[in-house]
């Protein structure tokens, strides 16, 4: 009987199911004329506001969406701090339904392929993966979306709205410089610098590496320090607080490192083109700041942790076979061709046609070349893109109230309010709504942009590239998840450094 009730409840609910995704499916566009969505900043008719909260309240009141979509994404950052917890509940879970089945089967029992997992602790899993939180996110938010302004809103919004470049980019660009040929041209490169020693890769990739991401973009600077770094420095066994002293210092000094060109780092990115931003001009401003900010924080963590690295274990450094695969050289003319494919996702990094085809070509190489190739694991670079597909979702409707914060702020309340506002939301979010407030001076361009900078280290949501390094390295932290807290309180003094350095008059 209740296996007829569940067949019964399963069929009701696709007959209601099915005819409100047709009905989003088949919605029109906007009508011409139509109200765009979201509100343009100025399009409240607030300019004139003396007080935020009354300027807030009064968006609100004319927009009642602007807090209910915030709601739900502060209510998406809540859960990527549960994110460790729920991973480990999961856990226990499936570890109780295994003691099951051997206690009612015997030790030696086998159990058949779909009775071996606890579909409990696998959905529990899925919500404790954080790269997915922000995609689950977008369901609650597409359905308000519907319920308060229409289906055809809502799929303008995700579908025309909302630009998807960037995520595109990051899944492409991780797999590329994931691929064995670049790996083991980097290592090559890297090893001229650090030799053998644990302490001098380690310093290597935590200041060579992130610089490099003024000419490769940070997405890749970030895959290829995150891949080494697992291979030649997690893997020996640093203690908890070295592990995330250590990714706390590679995410700060990415964000700050591809800060030197105007086209690496999406918060330059934002605001080059609008603001008249030169590669020249990101040396002459941050150049400076930026390396002296990287040696200062990665030498004051060397000096914290120097003891470490006496302890952590040298001998017998062949890989493990599943970061390594094979350790056969890779010809010289296979590298060269997938440099290539990495410069050329780089160059057209901003036509997704171009660079998804160029991706394609590079998968048939690939499959050409397997004896040279380790597999192409798409897992990550597809979870790091929904992961910022979906912060681009709601980021997208934060704008009512960041543009307003930054506006009535001074340089250095500036500096530090950009950078606090970095660890709630993209950085690249923040610069690009900064473009949108009048009568910006030079002096609060440089400021709300290096606070993005320096804060970008500080959460995983911070910098675009951040989940791409949680992604590669979590599995070397207990449990298998990096603790938002944790990582925050590593950031903090590297964070702090920059700070220092980036509010030095110019």
């Amino acid at each position: 009987m209740s296996r007829f009730l569940r067949t019964t409840a399963l069929i009701l609910g696709l007959f209601a199911f099915v005819p409100a995704l047709g009905a989003f499916a088949a919605a029109p566009g906007l009508a011409d004329g139509a109200a765009p969505f979201p509100p343009p900043v100025d399009s409240y008719g607030d300019a004139n506001t003396a007080s935020l909260w009354a300027l807030l309240a009064g968006r609100i009141h004319a927009e009642p969406f602007d807090l209910a979509a915030t709601v739900i994404f502060f209510l998406a950052i809540i859960h990527t701090f549960f994110a460790p917890k729920i991973l480990h509940v999961s856990h226990a879970i499936q570890v109780r339904h295994e003691a099951r089945l051997a206690e009612n089967n015997g030790p030696d029992y086998t159990p058949p392929r779909r009775l071996r997992q606890s579909i409990p602790a696998a959905v529990l899993h899925f919500f404790g993966e954080v790269e997915v939180v922000f995609g689950i996110w977008v369901i609650p938010l597409a359905i308000a979306l519907c319920l308060s302004k229409g289906t055809a809103v809502a799929r303008f919004y995700l579908d025309q709205t909302v630009q998807y470049t960037e995520p595109l980019f990051v899944v492409v660009i991780m797999a590329v410089a994931a691929s064995r040929p670049v790996v083991q041209f980097a290592v090559r490169m890297l090893g001229l610098i650090a030799g053998q020693s644990p302490a001098r890769w380690w310093l290597a990739l935590l200041t060579v590496g992130p610089l490099l991401g003024s000419l490769i973009t940070e997405p890749a600077a970030m895959t290829i320090c995150a891949v080494l770094l697992g291979r030649e420095f997690y893997r020996l066994g640093p203690s908890r607080n070295f592990r995330y002293a250590t990714l706390g210092l590679l995410f700060v000094n990415v964000s700050v490192g591809g800060a030197l060109t105007n086209f690496a780092a999406p918060p330059i990115l934002m605001v080059a083109a609008k603001w008249d931003w030169s590669s020249l001009y990101m040396v002459t401003e941050f150049g400076y700041r930026a390396l002296s900010g990287i040696l200062v924080g990665t030498v004051i963590y060397f000096l914290v942790f120097r003891k470490e690295f006496a302890g952590l274990a040298v001998s017998g450094r062949v890989l493990p076979a599943d970061e390594s695969g094979s350790q056969e050289p890779v010809p010289f003319w296979i590298t060269a061709v997938h440099l290539v494919f990495l410069a050329w996702t780089v160059i057209v990094a901003h036509e997704p046609a171009l660079f998804i085809g160029g991706f394609l070509f590079f998968l048939g190489f690939t499959m050409a070349t397997a004896a040279y190739q380790d597999e192409i694991n798409l897992r990550s670079p597809m979870l790091v893109g929904l992961f910022l597909a979906g912060l681009v979702v709601h980021g997208g409707l934060q704008a009512w109230w960041i543009e307003p914060v930054l506006g009535r702020l001074g340089q250095y309340p500036l500096l530090i309010g950009s950078t606090i506002l970095t660890a709630f939301n993209d950085n690249a979010a923040i610069t690009y709504l900064a473009t949108l407030v009048p009568n910006f001076s030079d002096t609060l361009k440089t400021a709300v942009v290096s606070g993005a900078i320096c804060g970008g280290g500080l959460t995983v949501i911070a910098n675009a590239p951040n989940p791409a390094g949680q992604s590669l390295l979590q599995k070397y932290f207990p449990g298998g998840s990096i603790a938002p807290g944790g990582l925050f309180l590593a950031a903090l003094v590297p964070t702090l450094v920059m700070l220092f350095f980036f509010a030095l008059p110019r």
